[in-house]
């Protein structure tokens, strides 16, 4: 169209390429939710039938080979079958777990036939911890990835499960 003696072009759009990319990027979108959706689902069962749980490493005690920030699975076995150089979990009454790596493991009198007297060291640890601990389960450490913890924390937050 010429206006004065001057040309003017219309510009073109195409409405639906513009639909084409909300649509693939919105299909993308679910398709992260979904996969996501089903590791959920997987790690529920995991926990519920081989009595699989996340442990989220807070300090360095475990250093170098499990840094401060890293994420672990971890699965309840009896405390007889943990073995020296396995890093386990224990928990403590009224306190947090502690996970360090086993050093001796013998049977304990005092609480037959299950009962184990394990005492266990923090790889990055100078010394043993303090005080044995007497007790009937652990949970083996069967996997480790540093700087995930990060990661699986920032997941657990209730406003991003809620969404």
């Amino acid at each position: 169209m010429l206006r004065g003696g001057v040309g003017v072009a219309k510009h073109r759009s195409t409405p639906g390429r513009g639909r084409r990319v909300l649509s693939w990027v919105g299909e993308s979108l679910l398709t992260l939710l979904a996969v996501f959706g089903v590791v959920c689902v997987v790690a529920v069962i995991a926990a519920y039938f081989f009595g699989v749980n996340i442990m989220l490493f807070k300090t360095g005690s475990m250093s170098p080979e499990i840094p401060a920030g890293s994420v672990a699975l971890v699965r309840t076995i009896p405390a007889a079958e943990a073995e020296v150089g396995d890093v386990v979990t224990v928990d403590r009454p009224g306190q947090l777990p502690v996970t360090h790596r086993v050093i001796s493991n013998e049977p304990d009198p005092a609480n037959p036939p299950d009962g184990r007297i394990i005492e266990m060291k923090g790889d990055a640890n100078n010394q043993p911890d303090p005080f044995p601990y007497h007790v009937d389960e652990v949970k083996l450490l069967f996997w480790s990835q540093p700087g995930w913890g990060h990661v699986v924390a920032r997941l657990a937050d209730p406003r991003i499960l809620a969404g």
